[in-house]
């Protein structure tokens, strides 16, 4: 099972670029990317249109509802359905990521998109390592270390469009807030990513290009923390015991035995996983991507990834399953830098914590990190920001408020507060106000007290 059975494909003029070029051809970053003059005035018009198409729907159920006119006909019926359908069409394209029928786009004058090229996540480096330890030696005011720890980097994100269950971008905020705390808490940096920076990795692909431009924009960091948006902390007083990583550059959740031994496509988790800003880092995530361009690409990959891992429904490549498969096909390269975490929960699966928090509470106390008491507690199949999900959306959102109001206790307590009940957004007092507060401070701030992972099996 290696990655022969796997060809990356070229498109034709009409299909998906998948790669970058390297030198002058090279393709500007997505993130540099502006829409033609002429696909802004088309967008306008669009906007224009829609909105006197669907006065014309309106009229037209308005008629047929009270009965004015005679559209009985089958002529009549004809042009409602065209009118809908033109609408609908037009709906898409403004919601949609990209036209199809958009030509290349061109940044002062230089094309930015070559079609006859294999995909990468941009031109290739191969001295990272050297070039950022002169450029550390260079800029001693951003040290890799702060306090005597790794610089860390959170990474988070959801796409640039509202939700489509309204109630969905209230979670987000919640999610977000939850993890700003954290990261204040523990002196860690948080970037929140709204932007598609290629096109081609869009959905599960997309951190994969979001990664890479932080790592090479921020060579301060020591360490680039991606989480999903629907993962929350649900112990705030824990901290990863990064020393414990010292010969490692890959940390993800998982099971050795399923990986190696089961082959399963559900072996390591992305939901949560820390990659070290090195050479090695880029060189695998480089590896990673070109089964992820969408189309085709990612249509044939998604077959060979079923073909290799146990249990994987039949769908397209998704990042998880790329990956697995990228460091079974590959062990001698990759294995001996990634370690395989499951001594704490880097990514804990929602559906078996969020109704024993309760029993936590009475039981335990925060700083474990494991199932006694979880670090991150992550909404796996729940999509509370689109119009469908694995479980019920009532059931998804009343867990997520727990996970928030649990977590959110361990944050309140240094003020004085904590939730009414898990599933309540209303809060009480917990102790009254005193003429000592620096005593509250010493013996309730989080900051104080951290409790860091010890060490654990791995691969």
């Amino acid at each position: 099972m290696g990655l022969d059975n796997f060809t990356p494909q070229k498109r034709s003029s009409s299909g998906l670029p998948t790669t970058t070029a390297t030198g002058t051809s090279a393709r500007a970053s997505s993130a540099g990317r502006v829409l033609p003059r002429g696909r802004q005035i088309q967008k306008t018009f669009n906007n224009i249109k829609i909105t006197i198409l669907c006065g014309f729907v309106t009229i037209l159920v308005l008629r047929g509802t009270i009965g004015v006119g005679n559209l009985g006909s089958s002529e009549a019926d004809a042009v409602n359905q065209n009118i809908i359908e033109e609408t609908n069409r037009i709906l898409a394209e403004i919601r949609s990521d990209s036209d199809p029928n958009d030509p290349d786009e061109f940044i002062n004058g230089t094309q930015i998109s070559n079609p006859n090229v294999t995909y990468t996540l941009g031109p290739k480096i191969g001295n990272w390592d050297t070039e950022r330890r002169q450029w550390l030696q260079s800029n001693p005011e951003f040290p890799s270390l702060v306090n005597g720890k790794p610089r860390v980097l959170l990474v988070t994100g959801s796409p640039p469009k509202p939700c489509d269950n309204p109630i969905g971008d209230h979670y987000l905020l919640k999610a977000i807030k939850n993890k700003i705390d954290y990261c204040r808490l523990h002196g860690i940096e948080i970037v929140y990513n709204l932007a598609h920076l290629d096109m081609e990795l869009a959905g599960y692909w997309a951190k994969l290009p979001l990664i890479r431009k932080l790592m090479l924009s921020h060579p301060e960091v020591e360490w680039i923390w991606w989480m999903d948006s629907d993962a929350m902390f649900t112990d705030m007083v824990f901290e990863i015991p990064l020393g414990k990583y010292e010969k490692h550059n890959l940390v993800i959740h998982g099971y050795p035995d399923l990986l190696f031994d089961q082959k399963s496509w559900i072996a390591l988790n992305t939901g949560s996983f820390l990659f070290r800003n090195c050479q090695w880092s880029l060189d695998l995530l480089d590896a990673w991507a070109p089964m992820g361009p969408k189309g085709p690409i990612r249509e044939e990959a998604g077959k060979v990834l079923t073909a290799n891992l146990k249990g994987r429904p039949a769908f397209e490549a998704d990042d998880q399953s790329a990956l697995i498969y990228l460091l079974l096909s590959q062990k001698d390269l990759w294995m001996e830098k990634v370690f395989v975490e499951n001594s704490y929960y880097l990514h804990g699966y929602w559906a078996g914590l969020v109704d024993r928090y309760e029993e936590m509470i009475e039981k335990y106390h925060p700083g474990l990190g494991d199932e006694r008491w979880p670090f991150v507690t992550h909404f796996v199949g729940c999509k509370p920001c689109g119009s469908y999900g694995d479980y019920p959306v009532e059931r998804c959102l009343s867990s997520m408020e727990r996970a928030f109001n649990f977590a959110d206790n361990q944050v309140l307590r240094l003020y004085g507060f904590r939730h009414r009940g898990l599933l309540s957004p209303k809060i009480k007092r917990i102790r009254n106000e005193t003429v000592t507060p620096l005593e509250s401070v010493d013996q309730f701030d989080i900051r104080r007290h951290p409790v860091q992972g010890s060490s654990g099996s791995h691969s």
